[in-house]
């Protein structure tokens, strides 16, 4: 299965926004040791920030970016999304009495 790895990678002046392939096993999900071994194919080479947040630094302090942040994991599999205008138009065409709290 493809796991499509969207990242921002931090420099001091902008942020790029790249993309990242991880292929895994049926029903799994990507390890950090599957993060490093991506980011070091595509020349970064990276240690771990932030478990939780999915955050890493460069190991050489002389990188030209701060850090790199995944986004966003793309499985393939359906996932929810709240369309925020669709919400606001309903919201707004309800009667008062059966509007959501």
């Amino acid at each position: 299965m493809e796991c499509i790895v969207h990242f921002n990678v931090v420099h001091p002046d902008k942020v790029k926004e790249l993309r990242g392939l991880i292929l895994l096993e049926a029903g799994t999900k990507p390890t950090e040791a599957d993060f490093l071994s991506m980011f070091s194919d595509m020349g970064f080479q990276l240690i771990v920030k932030d478990r939780e947040k999915l955050i890493f630094a460069p190991t050489d302090p002389g990188a030209d970016y701060k850090e790199i942040r995944i986004r966003e994991l793309d499985t393939g599999e359906d996932k929810y999304v709240e369309d925020k205008d669709l919400k606001s138009v309903i919201t707004n065409l309800l009667p008062p009495t059966q509007r959501p709290i």
